[in-house]
């Protein structure tokens, strides 16, 4: 374990919109059948954004303020805000981090924006907990949030993958030996892995520089999310992705000073049900140590969160309980952090 000042998770917030879009719904639309959308891969309904309202920073702002609030300290206070959600966000080329930070008034503390999709949240853990160790840095908010779910053509079955990406955000506040009437939860170690042989499975065609956006890609439909080869992705990672789960669960775990059997509540990625309950299984982790997100959908790497405010609502989750954030993101990477619960 890494020596230094202890790293206390101290404010847990999270947002979703009001609008729902219904497992039904997303069957209709695609064609496929909703004992398929519901069951299978396990979307009984998503939050989705208005066109004009919601917008990534608008999201982070509000989980935002209900993690400070939940710390019990003022954005004033930060040292740094770092972001971690979509990079689709309110504008291209610009810092969601930068205008959230001017928002919340966080105005001592430095933002930037780090990017690991949907496998953010452990990552984006991992590196601040490493700058509060040190002494870098003494209190950080990490925000992030997606409404990727504007990008996923429901006719287009090469993505159905992508059919269950949900609207929302969350937010942690982190702090360096915070009182421990202050800690939530105390942050420990992390693992990931990258195989980058996946790096161009999933791609919006046009809107980059590859492929500038033009009046002939957006009449073409190429500025929504697909994957080319879905059949050799799909055989592809069938290899490699429970392994590599695993593998990052198992050195985090490891790491900490823990084995599986010790996991209390285990907050994963939106995935399809069987494989979810797979992993589950795999880990030791019955129904009471986890939430499967279909009220919500993927919400890129603000799942973890909004599983363990799920855990804690339905009080699944206790004081001196060991959480698993475990993700995976396209790229391909895989990410785990562990946390020690103890309610503050």
């Amino acid at each position: 374990m890494a020596e230094g000042r202890t790293v206390g998770l101290t404010g847990l917030g999270t947002y979703v919109p009001d609008e729902v879009l219904t497992g039904e719904e997303i069957a209709e639309i695609s064609g496929i059948p909703e004992e398929v959308v519901v069951v299978k891969m396990g979307m009984r309904e998503k939050r989705v954004c208005p066109p004009d309202d919601d917008h990534v920073s608008d999201m982070c702002v509000a989980a935002g303020r209900e993690a400070l609030s939940d710390a019990g300290i003022e954005a004033g206070d930060l040292d740094l805000l770092l972001y971690h959600g979509s990079e689709y966000k309110d504008h291209v080329v610009w810092s969601a981090a930068a205008d959230v930070a001017e928002r919340l008034g966080a105005d001592d503390a430095y933002a930037h924006e780090s990017y690991a999709l949907c496998a953010g949240a452990p990552i984006a853990i991992r590196h601040t907990a490493a700058q509060l160790r040190v002494g870098d840095i003494d209190r950080a908010l990490l925000v992030t949030a997606s409404r990727e779910e504007d990008l996923v053509d429901y006719t287009d079955g090469d993505a159905s993958f992508m059919f269950n990406f949900g609207s929302g955000a969350a937010a942690t506040v982190l702090e360096a030996d915070p009182r421990d009437d202050r800690t939530r939860a105390v942050v420990r170690e992390s693992a990931a892995t990258t195989d980058g042989s996946f790096s161009r499975d999933v791609v919006m065609p046009a809107g980059g520089s590859a492929k500038p956006p033009s009046r002939e890609t957006v009449d073409a439909g190429e500025h929504t999310l697909t994957v080319p080869d879905p059949e050799g992705m799909k055989e592809r990672l069938a290899d490699v992705s429970a392994p590599s789960f695993l593998s990052v669960a198992d050195d985090a775990i490891a790491d900490s000073g823990y084995e599986r059997d010790d996991i209390d509540f285990l907050a994963l990625t939106h995935m399809k049900r069987s494989f979810h309950e797979y992993l589950c299984d795999e880990l030791g982790v019955d129904e009471g140590g986890q939430y499967y997100l279909d009220e919500y959908g993927h919400v890129q790497s603000a799942d973890q969160a909004l599983a363990l405010a799920e855990g804690l609502d339905r009080g699944r989750v206790a004081d001196g309980d060991v959480i698993l954030f475990l993700a995976a993101g396209t790229g391909y990477t895989w990410a785990a952090t562990v946390l020690e619960w103890t309610a503050g």
